[in-house]
């Protein structure tokens, strides 16, 4: 067998189209919360592939489940079922208020689907121009052209125009605002229970509630946003759990896989049959091998042992941040739930997020942004304590860095 081509990080340049500028080095194995790179340096990983890696790298669980389905079937296309989707499906439908399952392959996918069905049911209701989709500003709901124009950061949607019309965005956590927006031409509300992108700001439950009120008084759906936050995130199975107030459409994604990538938009038997045979599809969503991955990551997580230690793993952060920032007064709030986790800087450090993680990298930590003032962690949701005194401590070195 021949040997594979040897690539350094200098290659992403010459042959990738350069949407992202990825660190200087190129992780190469993972285990647990622990991640090597080329040379074999080894780092503490609180990105968790952006809110994606809930077991950590190389996790026994997924492991033996895409082994095992991965000598069986791998793709059939959508003119079958198979048993893992309906597996994964009932796990979701049972543990939620859903009572059916669209599955896709990505965040973006899954609410492309919420936001086209939301469409469909207003075109169903007969009422006129009933098409209006009220969304907040600084949100993200993904890279297609469709969620890209419901996210509320012209940043990624101006260079793209003529985008798609009829998306209303108004202030995050301001009800007055949406209630000035929201009418009989309504179709959907779309809201993150916490904005992920956007700086990790929680929603307001009260916000929330007014929202739910609302969209039941115009027929409107409520479409939660849950692609970051689900999946034990939070240190519930999803975020509406924390909330009280029950969508009618849920997206989910991201930690759903535990690195394999998967999407799912979750709805109700009200509003489930306006998607009928052939108005929309996918040709990988649903595939045996995601689906296997999934059930047994889902599985693995919707147990009281990992959603309350995901409880126990927030305030065991949040006491080192604290601590941490106590001693280098850089952070002007710390907020989020679970393992979602958002630093905003003090105002004389503005702009800097990037040139933290950068330097946190180079002490041997993989840590994201979440905007330009919000350093945001989402490890795995059973990072061992160790790792994250051992991260803590890289990260204080790194925090040395900026303070010179």
């Amino acid at each position: 067998m021949e040997q594979p081509i040897s690539v350094t990080r200098s290659n992403f340049n010459d042959w990738m189209v350069p949407v992202f500028a990825p660190a200087n080095f190129i992780p190469v194995r993972g285990e647990g919360s622990r991640i090597w790179d080329q040379e074999n340096k080894e780092y503490i990983d609180f990105a968790g592939g952006i809110a994606v890696n809930a077991l950590g790298h190389a996790h026994p669980v997924a492991v033996n489940a895409l082994t095992e389905q991965a000598t069986k079937l791998w793709h059939v296309g959508n003119g079958y079922t198979n048993e893992p989707v309906l597996r994964l499906a009932k796990q979701l439908t049972e543990n939620t208020f859903a009572d059916k399952v669209f599955f896709c392959n990505s965040g973006a996918e899954a609410n492309e689907a919420a936001l086209k069905l939301a469409r469909k049911v207003g075109l169903d209701s007969g009422v006129e121009g009933k098409s209006g989709i009220v969304a907040f500003n600084n949100a993200f709901h993904g890279r297609t052209l469709f969620t890209v124009s419901a996210g509320g950061q012209p940043k990624y949607s101006q260079d793209f125009a003529p985008l798609p019309n009829g998306i209303n965005h108004v202030a995050f956590n301001d009800l007055e605002a949406a209630k000035a927006v929201i009418n009989e031409q309504t179709c959907a509300v779309i809201v993150e229970p916490i904005q992920g992108e956007g700086g990790v700001i929680p929603a307001d439950i009260e916000f929330l509630k007014g929202l739910r009120a609302l969209c039941d008084e115009f027929g409107a759906l409520l479409i939660f946003d849950e692609v970051q936050t689900g999946v034990g995130r939070t240190g519930a199975l999803y975020a509406y759990m924390n909330s009280g107030v029950i969508p009618d459409v849920l997206t989910t994604a991201k930690a759903l896989g535990g690195g394999f990538p998967v999407g799912a938009m979750l709805t109700t038997d009200k509003f489930a049959p306006h998607f009928s045979v052939g108005t929309h599809g996918t040709t990988y969503g649903g595939n045996p091998l995601a689906s296997a991955v999934a059930g047994a990551v889902f599985e693995f997580i919707n147990t009281p042992e990992v959603l309350e230690g995901v409880k126990h793993r927030h305030q065991y952060f949040l006491d080192a941040l604290n601590a941490l920032n106590a001693e280098h007064q850089i952070f002007q709030e710390i907020r989020g739930q679970g393992l979602l986790i958002g630093c905003e800087l003090k105002a004389e450090y503005a702009g800097k997020a990037k040139d933290i993680t950068t330097w946190a990298g180079e002490e041997g930590l993989l840590a994201l942004i979440a905007g330009p003032n919000v350093v945001r962690f989402t490890p795995s949701l059973i990072i061992p304590e160790q790792d994250i005194d051992e991260g803590i401590a890289r990260l204080k070195r790194a925090l040395a860095k900026l303070a010179k």
